[in-house]
């Protein structure tokens, strides 16, 4: 079975838009891979559209995309998040946020109205971005001694493996990251060497 290794995410920073019946509803696309970078976003956003009665939102995080949340911030439960992160799951994105602020334009919209807004914005927000696919990597410790060198840089070169660091002191030491589906074969090469260690970081 092939190990699946690789994830879509956006490329960069984008707006969308939605208008109905006077209420202006404002998305944000940001790529993000941690909680904190979420929260720092989020409070950013609230300063900016200081005077906006809702600021919602939804985001996924990880390669697994087990780390998710949807918040209504004062909306009808399930009309605001909700649909946000519906856009996300049907665009099979990960590491991404996307926060809708709305402007209430002094009509209410219903549930059925809200729900198609906060999705409408946060489409229009993912159209106006570029999505990318990234390669989840594997990274690797090897430490060796000088007379094992030729045999290490070998096996890097013929496998195109990326030196992240090297330190050759009085024994050499080398970290590289290998694409994630690589990476056990790669691990046994090293280890048939049977001269060296290499672990996994």
């Amino acid at each position: 079975m092939e190990i699946n290794d690789t994830y879509k995410t956006l490329g960069k920073r984008s707006e969308g838009l939605f208008k109905d019946k006077g209420s202006k509803f404002i998305a944000h696309a940001i790529y993000c891979t941690t909680e904190d970078q979420v929260k720092v976003e989020l409070e950013a956003l609230k300063k900016q559209y200081y005077d906006a009665r809702h600021h919602c939102y939804a985001y996924i995080l990880g390669f697994d995309k087990e780390d998710f949340r949807a918040n209504d911030d004062g909306e009808p439960s399930g009309t605001a998040g909700k649909p946000i992160h519906g856009q996300l799951l049907s665009h099979d994105l990960t590491d991404s946020l996307i926060v809708v602020i709305r402007y209430f334009g002094g009509t209410k919209l219903g549930v059925r109205g809200l729900i198609n807004a906060y999705k409408f914005a946060a489409l229009d927000a993912i159209q106006n971005n570029s999505i990318i696919t990234k390669i989840v990597k594997d990274q690797f410790d090897v430490i060796f001694e000088y007379a094992d060198m030729n045999d290490v840089m070998r096996i890097i070169k013929e496998e195109e493996l990326e030196i992240v660091s090297q330190d050759f002191q009085m024994t050499c030491k080398l970290r590289f990251s290998v694409r994630q589906k690589f990476s056990d074969k790669v691990e046994k090469r090293f280890q048939d060497l049977r001269k060296l260690t290499i672990a996994k970081v």
